[in-house]
């Protein structure tokens, strides 16, 4: 019997490990997009970029031709909304775990920000999809995510704020208020995913609604507010190291007096830490996973490199220089590592959700990016000049891997609450050696022997 396809993408022991987990139904789902990215998806790259016009007007009014075309025929083979478990979402989601799903994102990862795109499992779109899909009511989902789901819009999720320190979700200002049966929204966000595509017809905006209350965490609420409701201006996009990531982009937004109705309340007053918790510990998964996939391409443009007689140097081919094949080896074991972590926090979510997964999800978010910059920075260095300007993909794979250090929280604080999570540990680690010291001092009485300390 023929290995899955799979195996030419990842590894064979990584996969031997899961493949039990996989449904018959998986299984075929996995090939298929294997073979739908290797036909359709990876030949379209340069297509896609030349569609994408350089003149700054255009560049963010262009819906890209060919992802459009793609999007249809992803459609059509089954290969849609890949992201969203049925177990969790039994009304919209696909019969796929996210266990899964991480390996069908790694093999996305490989394609960049569009792959995903491509399959409707790209972000904002998605997390904004999970809350909609677990906190909205009927009428929200009707209105909103059913859209979504089908690929007919896309969305953006505003939290981050540009005067205050983000990373922690309290310190958000933007005020939130109900004035009769309106709800009237002011704030200066940045950083806001998916604002500037002309396809985006809802941004999810969180900010602040009881700034009295006792609990800092209940002080938060989320509110659809439709794209094009008076009062939204889009100041600017932010760039990432010189990359705008048009036409989705990363915006800088003003809401000024924004007047929603109080049916676009999201869940209820002062559960906006509730769904966010809910929103991102999924997404955050979902960015290692299409992380190590950028990792494994970036090592695989690397072997391809230093294997090029063309490109010898001193008379040897790259890899016969020792730092060159050290590099090679390193990069292959802290791939294989970090996969490991993703597919053990997705296994979690499945069977806890992500609230029962935070410890593992934290590990890999502070893990995993940090691998796949290392990785991409080794090929860069064999490429020399070329490895950081536009005609390889791995500077700008590098700008994006390096945002997600920050981006969902940066890895400070996960590594922070890793390790207070850890402590959390010590009074049972005391009591366990404490017991072994009696059952030891027991054993040396009954034998006669003196203890030492």
């Amino acid at each position: 019997m023929a290995p899955h396809p799979v195996v030419q993408y990842t590894s064979e022991a990584s996969w031997n490990m899961v493949e039990d987990k996989f449904s018959p139904y998986a299984k075929e789902t996995l090939a298929k997009l294997i073979k739908f990215l290797e036909d359709e998806v990876f030949p379209a790259r340069a297509l896609i970029h030349a569609q994408l016009p350089d003149e700054p007007v255009q560049r963010w009014n262009t819906v890209i031709p060919a992802i459009e075309e793609l999007k249809v025929k992803a459609k059509k083979q089954g290969l849609w909304n890949l992201f969203l478990s049925k177990e969790h979402y039994p009304e919209f989601g696909v019969p796929l775990t996210n266990l899964e799903y991480a390996v069908m994102a790694e093999i996305l990862g490989r394609g960049g920000h569009f792959a995903p795109q491509v399959v409707n499992c790209s972000a904002p779109d998605t997390g904004n999809m999970e809350v909609l899909a677990r906190y909205g009511n009927a009428e929200q989902q009707r209105k909103w995510l059913i859209p979504l789901l089908n690929g007919e819009i896309r969305s953006s999720f505003a939290m981050t704020e540009k005067h205050v320190a983000s990373s922690d979700a309290t310190n958000i200002r933007t005020s939130i208020v109900q004035d009769g049966n309106d709800i009237v929204i002011n704030g200066h966000k940045w950083w806001i995913s998916g604002a500037g595509d002309p396809r985006c017809k809802l941004h999810l905006v969180m900010g602040k609604s009881d700034p009295h209350n006792k609990s800092t965490y209940n002080q938060q609420s989320v509110v659809i507010v439709p794209a094009d409701t008076p009062g939204i201006k889009i100041i600017r996009p932010m760039k990432v190291f010189g990359y705008d990531d048009a036409p989705e982009g990363h915006c800088e937004i003003i809401y000024d007096n924004v007047r929603v109705p109080v049916g676009n309340l999201v869940l209820g007053w002062g559960r906006g830490f509730e769904i966010i918790q809910g929103r991102l510990g999924p997404g955050r998964i979902h960015h290692c996973m299409r992380s190590i996939g950028a990792a494994q391409n970036a090592l695989d443009t690397m072997l391809r490199r230093v294997t090029d007689p063309k490109k010898k140097t001193f008379g040897k081919y790259l890899h016969e220089h020792g730092t060159v094949i050290a590099d090679i080896a390193h990069s292959r074991a802290e791939i294989e590592s970090a996969r490991l972590l993703v597919l053990s926090a997705a296994l979690q979510i499945d069977k806890y959700k992500a609230k029962g997964a935070l410890k593992e999800i934290g590990i890999a978010k502070f893990v995993v990016p940090s691998m796949a910059l290392q990785v991409v920075d080794r090929a860069i260095q064999s490429f020399g000049a070329e490895g950081v300007c536009q005609d390889q993909e791995l500077a700008s794979t590098w700008a994006g891997l390096r945002t997600l250090r920050i981006a969902d929280g940066p890895d400070a604080v996960h590594i922070q609450q890793v390790g207070q999570r850890e402590l959390r540990r010590v009074p049972d680690l005391v009591k366990r050696e404490q017991d072994r010291a009696k059952k030891e001092k027991a054993l040396l009485e009954k034998a006669g022997v003196k203890a030492h300390l």
